[in-house]
């Protein structure tokens, strides 16, 4: 490195070390940073918390000027200047919830040279009066964050993003420069066409996110079980919850709050105080997990999202890789699952097919990109890196189902593959992946005896398999290109690949899941990580009360907790123990600031806590604490009650009983005794005398002690039959609480 671009260097850390507390650069930062500081037009592709805005942030700082940052959403910005602000750098944004005081106040700031940044909507800036504005503003550059909206071949194309390319003709002094998380080499090059950029320099990082764990679990049944399980495992941690509907979103969120959790829904079709409500609610920690359609999470800049789960597949792998890349954004361990079913494609083919015509093509290609990606039997993260035409360096990633050995390969692929596609032959191409998965396990369902497809020589080849998983095998097939849906019922057709797998040319990938007795981690993260990042070292009781403090504090200013500190920072916080300021300085996202806002409050925290308990303090390395969250086995699984089952509860705490409330909801009696024992279950009820007579309890009781067994059928003939079972049911439940 030369003289001077050492001396860059150094200037930019001190910076970063000033107001940012970070002394290293992560990947590519440093050449986006002299870019920007050496008047150079570039592209900068940085993975979701890569750290793309302190490439233009940390410059702003370190030369005269201002900074004019375009940005999509108002949420973004004033979660960015918010950010900013705390950490000291002069900044502010311009939009339409803003008083005409208040945009005049900024104004003022932006004459007198007062501001480094401005943030501003790409539909503000055109306007010619904010481009006079600015003319005398001296403006050294432009950055353009969510810079993949300016490309039609981009997932999220905003036709208002194409103006920008004024910006080079109205500051031809200024460099401009484009930054996104998600971006193919195609919609690379159409950033920099459509920008009107010079030469830029072109820093594509790894699409990689190394602290994300990813799994998908197959299958559209019992999905809301499957879901409120993950979180359930998860309770208190920050998450998202992605739907394809906005029915669904509220069905979602609305069973989630029933079984007790802080959750809100977010769509578009909820009015504009509601959704902003919901989303301050989670930003600043008042909910736990929001529920919601794609229309939330561009302007998210929530650093401590622990996972994020898809309700269903998203119609892309660039929507994928954007939406699941909201978690973990302070680097810390987070988890992504994907809960699909073959019926979500379908879903999507539909929509997309209803759109634009000029897009629909596109739309589609990418669709089945993401199917492939999901019926795909290698490792995640090299399916996300390869799909982006990038190479994967490793063989196991260690942080997802299939490297985790938590999904296996059926016994033999090939014989497996071959009746499949035998069975797709035999029925002349002409129908679906259900209908095909019935014929190969046998189903005695009458259009297939009408038809005379128990006739075929494949029918009931694979009887001894569950139809689900028939099903699945046929989705990864196609998946893995063996065989293609087509037209408009998505009838199975085999291709070449196919017709190689009958001929024993090829080997297709067939996953079965696996009995996992134990919910595992990455073991990235159970080796420690690779950085102060883990949770080697941290002392987890000073860390909860370091995030309560750090709440309290956040409430006091009216800023999301995260812009306070981040859980990172509050881990490395609680792994260190400094007992002064100056040893608070050396903690990761400390920086002079809020050192001098915060530092007292914090290490008096610490000093309090660590005295109480014997701790060592001022540790660098963390040593004296250990604390991996503890691996959560199978039986402890938690109690999830069935989606349907919820509004039966209400009824049961208002204390109706088993017929009325079968009454109201119009089902039969059975199926509420049912829900009451889910009730029971999620309440821990241990009084049955509210739904069963308790000279009857007294009874079922008695005859329980007697016996000494739970067994229904003993109990019953040793009360002579004049007890219903319904009652004795729900006696053995309560007992069970006990």
């Amino acid at each position: 490195m030369s003289a001077a671009a050492s001396s860059l260097a150094e200037t930019l850390l001190g910076a970063m070390q000033r107001y940012w507390g970070y002394d290293a650069f992560r990947p590519l930062q440093r050449e986006a940073m002299t870019c920007v500081m050496g008047r150079r037009d570039s592209v900068t592709v940085l993975p979701t918390g890569g750290g793309k805005s302190l490439c233009f942030q940390v410059p702003a700082v370190c030369r005269d000027g201002l900074a004019v940052v375009v940005s999509p959403l108002i949420s973004l910005m004033k979660d960015q200047v918010d950010a900013l602000v705390q950490c000291g750098v002069p900044a502010a944004a311009i939009n339409s919830t803003m008083s005409a005081e208040e945009r005049r106040i900024v104004a003022a700031q932006v004459r007198s040279g007062e501001l480094r940044l401005l943030y501003v909507a790409p539909e503000r800036l055109l306007m010619p009066r904010t481009l006079e504005f600015l003319g005398s503003a001296n403006v050294q550059f432009a950055a353009i964050d969510e810079a993949h909206c300016i490309s039609a071949w981009g997932h999220d194309f905003r036709p208002e993003y194409r103006g920008l390319r004024v910006l080079k003709e109205v500051f031809p002094q200024a460099s401009v420069h484009a930054f996104t998380a998600t971006a193919s080499n195609h919609v690379q090059r159409d950033i920099a066409e459509q920008l009107g950029l010079r030469d830029p320099v072109m820093l594509i990082g790894s699409f990689d996110r190394p602290n994300l764990t990813y799994r998908i679990v197959r299958g559209g049944s019992g999905r809301f079980e499957k879901l409120s399980r993950l979180i359930e495992q998860r309770r208190g941690e920050s998450g998202i919850v992605y739907c394809i509907s906005r029915k669904e979103v509220e069905k979602v969120a609305d069973g989630l709050v029933r079984l007790g959790h802080r959750a809100a829904p977010y769509h578009a079709g909820l009015g504009d105080d509601v959704r902003h409500r919901n989303q301050d609610g989670f930003l600043e920690e008042r909910l736990d997990v929001i529920v919601a359609t794609v229309a939330f999470g561009m302007g998210i800049d929530k650093s401590n999202v622990r996972f994020v789960i898809h309700n269903g597949m998203p119609k892309s792998l660039e929507h994928y890789v954007q939406e699941s890349g909201r978690a973990g954004r302070d680097g810390l361990e987070a988890e992504c699952v994907l809960l699909a079913s073959a019926g979500d494609a379908m879903v999507w083919k539909r929509m997309i097919e209803g759109g634009e015509p000029d897009s629909v093509a596109g739309a589609l290609r990418a669709l089945e990109g993401m199917s492939q990606f999901v019926d795909g039997a290698g490792c995640r993260h090299r399916a996300i890196v390869e799909y982006f035409g990038q190479e994967y360096p490793d063989d196991d990633c260690g942080a997802c189902d299939v490297c985790l050995g938590e999904l296996d390969l059926v016994a033999d692929p090939v014989v497996l593959g071959q009746k499949i596609v035998s069975c797709v032959a035999r029925l002349d191409q002409r129908y679906g992946a259900d209908y095909t998965a019935k014929v190969l396990v046998g189903s005695a369902e009458e259009r297939i005896l009408s038809s005379g497809h128990d006739r075929l020589s494949t029918y009931g080849l694979l009887s001894g398999e569950r139809q689900q998983d028939v099903r699945q095998w046929v989705d990864q097939l196609v998946g893995q290109g063996y065989l293609a849906r087509v037209g408009e019922y998505n009838t199975l057709e085999i291709t070449p690949a196919g017709r190689e797998l009958l001929r024993g040319e090829r080997t297709p990938q067939l996953l079965k899941p696996a009995p996992v007795t134990r919910s595992r981690s990455s073991r990235r993260a159970a080796a420690g990580g690779t950085s102060a990042d883990s949770w080697e070292g941290v002392d987890r009781d000073l860390f909860e009360q370091l995030r309560k403090l750090r709440l309290e504090l956040a409430s006091e200013r009216g800023v999301p907790p995260y812009v306070v500190f981040s859980d990172a920072t509050l881990r490395d916080m609680a792994r260190r123990r400094p007992s002064s300021l100056g040893a608070l300085l050396d903690v990761k996202g400390v920086g002079e600031k809020k050192r001098d806002d915060y530092g007292h409050a914090f290490v008096e925290a610490i000093v309090t806590h660590c005295t109480a308990a014997g701790v060592a303090m001022d540790q660098a390395n963390g040593d004296g604490a250990t604390s991996t969250p503890p691996a959560r086995t199978a039986d402890s699984e938690p109690f999830v009650p069935a989606l349907a089952s919820l509004p039966a509860f209400d009824l049961f705490k208002q204390g109706l009983g088993i017929d009325e409330v079968a009454q109201q909801l119009g089902r039969v009696r059975s199926t509420v005794v049912k829900y009451l024992g889910e009730y029971i279950q999620q309440e821990q009820a241990m009084d049955p005398s509210g739904w069963v007579d308790p000279a009857a309890v007294a009874r079922i009781e008695a005859a329980y002690e007697q016996l000494g067994g739970e067994r229904l059928k003993p109990i019953y003939e040793q009360l002579g039959g004049d007890v219903s079972y319904d009652d004795i049911r729900i006696v053995l439940s309560c007992l069970a609480n006990r």
